[in-house]
């Protein structure tokens, strides 16, 4: 993955930052708000003036992430993901609440629970559920228990817009860890 710098912002991505600005200005729970911010990035979604043409660019051997905005008291960013047919993500989990939205295409995740080692048995994690989310279609998250992998599950390009509680220009990635564990 490939953290990029804002080329421009449209119009609309700097009204949807604002909308975000006001959800994560009132310092409610982790939960909470990544269900407000779902509700203000939604209407957004699929629409043809959200991203420039730059920002919908994908690379060839893997997802591409492109930085819209940080905030610059580090409270917040929003990335496109751009997902060539097949790309995917190593398992992972993030390291504040988030909000997935597809804008275009179709993405799968898989999330797991993670299963501590016990006795002779090392530490593994088990599949829980299978989502495949369409255009328009919103998810979110909040740690601990937000482990998954996500994947471009359509014969065409996927754009999904990402929402974090963290400064992503800052620390490279939303990731907090990357699972290499046993999966059942």
């Amino acid at each position: 993955m490939t953290t990029t710098t804002p080329a421009r912002t449209t119009a609309r991505m700097a009204a949807l930052v604002s909308e975000i600005r006001t959800v994560v200005d009132r310092g409610l729970a982790p939960d909470l708000t990544a269900y407000l911010v779902g509700e203000r990035v939604a209407p957004h979604l699929g629409t043809a003036d959200l991203l420039t043409p730059e920002q919908r660019e994908g690379y060839p051997d893997r997802y591409r992430q492109h930085v819209l905005h940080a905030e610059p008291d580090g409270s917040f960013s929003v990335v496109a993901l751009v997902w060539l047919p097949g790309q995917e993500t190593a398992i992972h989990d993030h390291v504040s609440w988030g909000v997935a939205g597809v804008h275009e295409g179709e993405e799968s995740e898989l999330r797991y629970r993670l299963v501590p080692a016990a006795g002779e048995s090392s530490a593994r994690l088990v599949a829980t559920e299978q989502v495949v989310n369409g255009p328009g279609e919103v998810c979110g998250f909040a740690p601990p228990g937000d482990i998954h992998k996500v994947r471009n599950s359509c014969s065409t390009k996927a754009i999904s817009l990402h929402v974090y509680g963290a400064d992503v220009l800052r620390l490279g990635s939303s990731v907090r860890r990357v699972y290499t564990l046993p999966t059942d």
